[in-house]
């Protein structure tokens, strides 16, 4: 072989090589990309590739809106490509109404923290969380996701429970029968009118009743159509019956025993020498520092007490007793609900949204920042099972004592409601605590009231 030949055949051997290597490093890039960014808290890959995507967040639970806020920050830092905007509501403001807006202009929020009988109302326009429901009826307690349930559709996820009865403060109670208060010796009305008797005869007034009208016209009388069965669709049931005329409410027994016992608490009240007052800041602090011993109330009013400078320490529940016979559906059970769900838009938003707001409801009430949230943050109590932070709601965790016992009452007939019968026949129950009518004035108002929604 000649110089020249050979040097020829070099020259082609080094380009043929160096093609090889361009062709090998194109190979290496396409299949082995570099390692994506991780995150610092938990060290998961950052989902970088992943199309960004806005999730549009409605809240009527208003009094906590900077709380959400700072979750949702927390959520976009852990998933970078997942943006969450609170749209805020006022409290006590118009918020049905500023959903309905928003629903109306073609632009309605991905999640809405609503109630049950708004996400009922608007049923339509809501995901229906079927391929949900067996995960959380795993997460959450027995019961939860059933008491849910709207039209027998799972399109709200719980996230926060409230439970409500005669909540009693132990030092005033047990100061004034001098020696230690066994709740569970409270099984009959004449049982709870024995130990009231004991209190105002040590000088302390037995009761607090808030003469506002929702929690008379809701909360109160609210339980005669829960008391009806254990089971929401017979309640469902009594009230088309109540609509139509066929069922009288004067002569319905729950309705009179509630009506008796709610005398006896009218009887004692702390407040009756001017009931109507309804100072719910001063009523829930002066069952907190033992100026009546019971308060018909519920658990949220920690929001009021937990702060408060020189309160009592120990708090619990009791059932309202319906009857002198202790087996009565309503004498040993509290009234349960979670008030507010979790819905997803379904009128307006794309797949990508509703997959994502799936992944963050989740995340929010099941993991450690969200717990930490909603329980120490907001002071609430979630009926799930393995819930890892420890409340300071020490009324919520009495709640919960019921619940895990299976003695609580559904009063999810109240979803199916009209938005406004708490104020309508709330104010009936005002005109009966300052005797404006007897039970049989109660009785007709508040049977015209079902009749005439039964005729719309």
């Amino acid at each position: 072989m000649n110089k020249s030949k050979g040097l020829k055949m070099m020259v082609c051997l080094v380009l043929l090589l160096s093609l090889l290597a361009a062709c090998s490093k194109g190979n290496d890039a396409s299949s082995n990309p570099p390692a994506a960014p991780t995150n610092n808290q938990g060290g998961e890959p950052a989902q970088q590739t992943e199309k960004e995507v806005k999730l549009t967040f409605f809240n009527t639970s208003a009094e906590v809106n900077e709380v959400f806020e700072k979750l949702f920050q927390t959520y976009h830092e852990l998933h970078p490509n997942v943006t969450v905007e609170l749209i805020p509501t006022p409290i006590g403001g118009a918020q049905i109404e500023k959903f309905q807006s928003l629903l109306a202009s073609g632009n309605p929020a991905t999640i809405a923290n609503l109630d049950a009988g708004t996400i009922l109302q608007y049923k339509d326009s809501f995901l229906d969380l079927e391929s949900e429901k067996a995960k959380y009826e795993e997460l959450t307690k027995p019961g939860a996701v059933d008491g849910a349930l709207l039209d027998g559709k799972f399109l709200g996820i719980p996230w926060t429970a409230q439970g409500y009865g005669l909540l009693y403060n132990k030092r005033a109670v047990e100061e004034a029968i001098g020696g230690a208060f066994d709740p569970a010796s409270i099984k009959t009305r004449n049982d709870l009118e024995a130990l009231f008797e004991k209190i105002e005869a040590a000088g302390k007034a037995p009761v607090m009743i808030h003469g506002a009208d929702w929690s008379l016209g809701s909360h109160y009388l609210g339980l005669a159509y829960s008391l009806q069965s254990a089971n929401v669709d017979d309640n469902r049931k009594f009230m088309e019956s109540l609509q139509t005329g066929e069922v009288k409410l004067i002569d319905n027994p729950q309705f009179n025993g509630l009506l008796d016992t709610f005398d006896l608490l009218k009887k004692y009240n702390a407040r009756k020498g001017d009931p109507l007052v309804a100072d719910y800041n001063k009523d829930s602090a002066d069952f907190a520092k033992g100026d009546a011993a019971f308060y018909f109330m519920g658990d949220w009013t920690w929001a009021i007490v937990g702060p408060l400078e020189g309160r009592d320490q120990e708090f619990g529940v009791i059932p309202v007793p319906i009857s002198n016979n202790p087996d009565d559906y309503g004498n040993s059970q509290i009234a349960y609900s979670e008030p507010k769900l979790f819905a997803i838009d379904n009128a307006g938003s794309t797949p990508e949204q509703q997959e994502a707001a799936k992944a963050f409801i989740e995340w929010m009430v099941t993991s450690d920042q969200g717990q930490e949230a909603i329980i120490s943050q907001m002071g609430l109590s979630m009926p799930y099972k393995d819930v890892k932070v420890k409340g300071s709601n020490i009324i919520s965790e009495a709640v919960s004592q019921y619940v895990d016992q299976g003695k609580v009452m559904n009063i999810g007939v109240i979803n199916y409601l009209p938005q406004d019968y708490w104020a309508k026949t709330g104010a009936a129950m005002q005109k009966y605590l300052v005797d404006k009518v007897d039970r049989k004035g109660l009785a007709d108002e508040v049977q015209e009231y079902w009749e005439y929604q039964g005729k719309k």
